[in-house]
């Protein structure tokens, strides 16, 4: 969970300052965002 939402926040923060590889591209973003819900489904489902 805490892994998810860590790499989601990273490849948000790496996109904005443009230090992913090609620039800045809204696919990055929707990775980022996808990366965070799943942390947060993660979080919502553990027994």
């Amino acid at each position: 969970m805490f892994s998810l939402l860590g790499i989601g926040v990273l490849i948000i923060f790496f996109n904005y300052v443009g230090w992913m590889p090609g620039g800045t591209s809204n696919g990055f973003l929707l990775l980022g965002l996808g990366s965070i819900l799943a942390g947060i489904i993660t979080a919502t489902q553990y027994h």
